[in-house]
């Protein structure tokens, strides 16, 4: 859309500003972000969610809705919708999203910011504070609007597991998934006589297990126990998880789709995964015994953790890709934590869940556990492995969780040396394996292994540093990342003119510059234009004119 087509366009669907939509300037949000208190984008995230949830338009003028653009900084739809969630405290990330506009005529970027409505009984928080928009200002929540959160009945919704299948009767269950589910339950029940417990009919122990309400078959208990053929009776939900096996080209060489019951198919979908076995390595400094590829806990809880947070509403399947080297799971539905931060930060389990009936029968069942300290283990074992971290791709606006489970190592000598420094935390080895990967860190985390001598660059362009490159034989890569003084890549410049003797056009000598100049270069293409600016001005070496490029000395329009 052009800018006047934007403009119209955002004035029939924003029309007015309110409690449910706010209009900014915010022409920078480098600062704007996360900046001052009842005047920055957390502030009125907060406030609109507070309310009914709404919008945030960002980069128009806040009374006519005039284009100004903003400059959205460092941040990108996913770093940013992470940023809030990470910000705004109890903020829900079910339909948070945000949609970006760039005007075609004039290159103007727009965000339109969609925030959810706060979930029952608690107010979204930035900068500690809960706000609330009154007619054109920015307050504090008042005590009735805070009231009003505190006394909404927690559950608003149904819970889609709970709910009661038609016509659905015992003999859609599999015997031996209950049988099996009996053994679970007695275990993590322990307390109960095991005597008690089998003296149970079928009927008592799906009650007890709270698969069963009130007589009726629950989908949660189609899922774990249910006959493959009764899973048709959970239509237009897909309850199915396909397991596929890619090469290196990521061809897929061979794939097989399974259903319910879950509590029985889960061994047999891993029994598909390749999980070879891992022999010492050269020196002992890496393994300590055999071991496999992949540890069977994070399998397990992995995959356990997908089969109960799916969002089966969606009628999407669960994926399970073998990959060489890493195992991708990806499972429909909003991450409730928000970010893997919040969840390996968290201390006991997850005020609510997607799925509780599901959930909870699981945990009879002992498939999963809710005290939270699922995912942090996973993590502890890949690091106790000296294995790269998981990595969970979140994305709010399609739904979807994935989650990469690697099964290769670190390089030695880099795991080594975190093995031995003691100064480093969980968390130093998180963010360095994020370091490790290209990935993104915050300005903070940036700041704080760079204090210690763990990083070099400018933020965003961070990479190991030297003293952590020398002792893993990666000082290659860090001094294509520093890259070498600006006079080397003059001279080659100079060099290249003197043998170019009728001039070299622009693109000439970005294509000889590309793959010499720093790897943490943000704009390449701008670094070698002040390359040839200095060389043009203060060393007086060449000329521009008419497209090309010559030396100083080459006679232009017989000058």
């Amino acid at each position: 859309m052009t800018q006047l087509e934007l403009q119209q366009y955002l004035l029939r669907e924003y029309p007015q500003e309110n409690a449910r939509c706010e209009w900014k300037e915010f022409k920078n949000l480098k600062n704007l972000f996360c900046g001052d208190e009842k005047d920055d984008v957390i502030s009125y995230v907060s406030a609109i969610a507070n309310m009914e949830g709404g919008f945030l338009v960002i980069g128009v003028h806040d009374k006519t809705l005039e284009i100004v653009g903003t400059d959205t900084y460092n941040y990108d739809r996913q770093k940013a919708i992470l940023r809030l969630t990470d910000r705004c405290a109890n903020l829900s990330s079910e339909g948070l999203d945000i949609i970006e506009y760039i005007t075609s005529d004039t290159q103007k970027k727009v965000w339109v910011i969609r925030i959810p409505k706060h979930l029952p009984k608690r107010p979204v928080y930035a900068h500690d504070k809960a706000w609330q928009r009154i007619e054109d200002s920015l307050v504090e929540l008042t005590p009735e609007r805070l009231n009003a959160i505190l006394d909404e009945p927690l559950f608003t919704g149904s819970d889609w597991s709970a709910e009661i299948v038609p016509n659905a009767t015992i003999d859609d269950l599999d015997e031996v998934a209950i049988a099996k589910a009996r053994v679970m339950f007695k275990k993590v029940h322990s307390r109960i006589p095991a005597e008690e417990v089998n003296a149970w009919s079928i009927p008592e122990f799906l009650s007890n297990a709270g698969v069963m309400i009130d007589g009726g078959i629950t989908r949660a208990a189609i899922i774990l126990l249910g006959k493959p053929v009764s899973v048709f009776k959970l239509r237009p939900a897909v309850v199915r998880v396909t397991w596929s096996l890619r090469d290196e080209k990521q061809d897929v060489v061979d794939y097989e789709h399974f259903t319910v019951p879950f509590i029985l198919m889960v061994d047999q979908i891993l029994a598909k995964v390749r999980n070879l076995t891992m022999r010492e390595m050269p020196g002992g400094t890496l393994f300590p015994d055999v071991m496999q590829q992949y540890d069977d806990y994070s399998m397990r809880e992995i995959l356990h953790n997908c089969i109960a947070h799916q969002d089966y509403t969606l009628q999407e399947r669960i994926n399970l890709v073998e990959n060489p080297g890493f195992l991708y799971y990806a499972n429909g539905g909003s991450f409730i934590p928000g970010t893997v931060q919040k969840a390996l930060a968290t201390h006991g389990p997850q005020r609510h869940y997607r799925n509780e009936c599901l959930c909870n029968a699981m945990v009879n069942f002992n498939m999963i556990d809710i005290v939270g300290r699922g995912i942090r283990k996973i993590f502890n074992q890949q690091w106790e492995r000296r294995f790269p971290m998981p990595d969970y791709e979140i994305d709010a606006a399609k739904k979807e969780v994935a989650v990469r489970l690697y099964g290769n190592a670190i390089n030695e000598k880099y795991t080594k040396l975190l093995k031995e420094n003691k100064d480093l935390s969980f968390e130093d080895c998180l963010l360095l394996d994020a370091v490790q990967k290209g990935g993104s860190i915050s300005v903070e985390d940036a700041h704080s292994l760079k204090e210690k001598g763990l990083i070099e660059g400018d933020y965003p362009n961070i990479y190991l540093s030297e003293v952590v490159s020398r002792s893993t034989d990666q000082l290659g890569e860090y001094v294509k990342n520093r890259g070498l003084k600006r006079q080397y890549y003059k001279d080659i410049v100079i060099s290249f003119l003197e043998k170019k003797l009728e001039g070299a056009k622009r693109n000439e000598i970005d294509h000889l510059l590309v793959d010499l100049i720093p790897k943490s270069t943000k704009n390449p293409s701008s670094y070698v234009g002040n390359l040839l600016a200095e060389l043009k001005n203060e060393d007086k070496k060449i000329v521009y004119s008419d497209g090309m490029w010559f030396l100083i000395d080459k006679k232009i329009d017989g000058k």
